[in-house]
């Protein structure tokens, strides 16, 4: 058996400046300490956090009034910013720097009356805070390529688009083309909002279904770059899975296979993934272990004070 690892593996810079605060935060304060929503969408992590202390809620109104609280990795839409001023609550916002992009451009469509087409999955967290930057009259939530044909904008309008960070890059490139044949001066964002963690992912994954026969993707359910990571594969023709631990794998489906690539989504710590290769070599003899050089390993972004 021969164990292929994607090139991008644990957690991308985002993710490591969002977990990095909360265990500052812990360092410096001490438990209880409130976090709003999963801090990243990661059963380990979360798990891991609330052994030490942390509460993760999804209204501010559960925090106790004046106690300090950390806004997710997915970013928080404005009316939960003036929910915790309003309970004076201590605040540090750990959202990734690339959402935080999308947030302003989000502001600045809205505030050149822009109608705003948002592209994303309905209900997930980063959607919602996204959502809260734009002027709700000027606001098209779309989540898929049928979803253009509904949207009831004059085409004299100015129009925009932005984007949720963790989509599928070919699917989101398919959807912006289909946009820009309806809406001929649609205004694109200066940069792709789609994430450089997500588009490596997807790309390394592309890579791994050129020549394997089978491909795992570590990562828990409720994750969207995770899950788009199992769709990739499927997608360009290799048998794909996703497993939130390694002892989920059922070790059946590698028989037969000659070829099986791991990938992990951007929130999945690495030791999860050495976990799934322990196990798969550990089960078939004389097992080689495959790696790359991760494109990502110089990539940080500075903390906050805290």
């Amino acid at each position: 058996m021969d164990i292929y690892l994607a090139k991008t593996q644990g957690f991308c810079a985002g993710v490591s400046f969002a977990v990095d605060i909360v265990e500052e935060a812990l360092e410096k304060y001490g438990s209880p300490l409130y976090v709003y929503h999963e801090i990243v969408h990661n059963t380990y992590v979360v798990d891991g956090f609330r052994q030490k202390g942390v509460i993760f809620v999804e209204d501010v109104n559960d925090v106790p009034v004046g106690e300090k609280i950390i806004f997710s990795a997915h970013g928080v839409p404005p009316n939960v910013i003036e929910k915790a001023n309003e309970r004076k609550l201590k605040f540090v916002d750990a959202t990734c720097p690339l959402v935080t992009k999308v947030h302003n451009e989000a502001t600045k469509f809205s505030e050149k009356n822009y109608e705003t087409v948002l592209i994303g999955h309905h209900g997930h967290q980063e959607l919602i805070g996204t959502a809260g930057y734009v002027d709700p009259k000027l606001l098209h939530i779309i989540e898929e390529e049928s979803d253009i044909d509904k949207l009831n904008i004059d085409e004299n309008e100015k129009v925009a688009y932005i984007t949720q960070t963790t989509l599928s890059v070919d699917d989101t490139t398919s959807m912006i083309e289909r946009l820009k044949q309806k809406f001929p001066n649609l205004n694109a964002p200066p940069r792709s909002d789609l994430c450089y963690a997500t588009q490596n992912r997807q790309d390394a994954v592309k890579e791994l279904a050129a020549f394997c026969d089978i491909i795992i993707i570590c990562g828990s359910p409720n994750s969207s770059n995770s899950n788009r990571l199992r769709e990739t594969g499927e997608k360009y023709g290799t048998e794909s899975y996703i497993v939130d631990t390694a002892e989920e794998l059922d070790l059946k489906l590698l028989e037969g296979k000659e070829k099986v690539g791991v990938s992990s989504g951007a929130s999945v710590p690495r030791v999860i993934v050495d976990q799934l290769v322990d196990r798969i070599a550990a089960r078939f003899e004389n097992a080689t272990v495959h790696k790359f050089d991760n494109p990502e390993k110089n990539i940080v972004f500075a903390l906050p004070d805290i």
